[in-house]
């Protein structure tokens, strides 16, 4: 039966590309280097060895073929969490958010907003500008006071008004 498979799959690496094998070759020797490291235990793989997988899943179309070790779905899961470890850095590594404006400066954006209810944050913000505080347009859109718009409804008829005769 062995044999039957093996020649099987010589007579299909012929119709193969020669990257497809190359790709291939190095994927069984990494297997066999990792099963001679720890060779009566659980195979144990090393980032580096879970690197190599996760750039041959994408590079490589047919990977899951030549897997023995682990699943599919574990490479597919190191690719992920190495994912998620590359953002937590990311967004660890710097100031997150956008800097905490003081409460006198919300409480002047509010107050120029309520006394000018036809200014928008581009006039705020540049009245602020002028005053020689450096804020954000979008900040000044953030600590605005909203207004309740009126609900305008489609098609909507109002009724007529016809004064009752006495």
């Amino acid at each position: 039966m062995v044999i039957l498979r093996s020649f099987l799959a010589a007579l299909l690496s012929i119709l193969r590309s020669r990257a497809t094998l190359e790709l291939e070759i190095l994927a069984l020797r990494h297997q066999i280097g990792v099963l001679q490291r720890s060779a009566p235990k659980r195979p144990k793989l090393t980032p580096w060895d879970r690197l190599l997988w996760i750039g041959l899943a994408r590079l490589w179309r047919d990977w899951r073929s030549a897997l023995a070790i682990v699943t599919p779905e574990t490479v597919v899961s190191w690719h992920r969490a190495g994912f998620r470890l590359f953002w937590t850095w990311k967004v660890r590594r710097g100031q997150p958010g956008r800097p905490v404006l003081s409460r006198e400066v919300r409480h002047l954006i509010r107050k120029m907003c309520g006394e000018n209810p036809s200014w928008g944050a581009p006039r705020i913000h540049g009245e602020l500008l002028k005053l020689g505080i450096h804020v954000a347009q979008s900040s000044v859109s953030k600590y605005m006071l909203r207004r309740n718009k009126p609900v305008v409804r489609k098609n909507y008829v109002p009724p007529r008004f016809t004064p009752s005769v006495q």
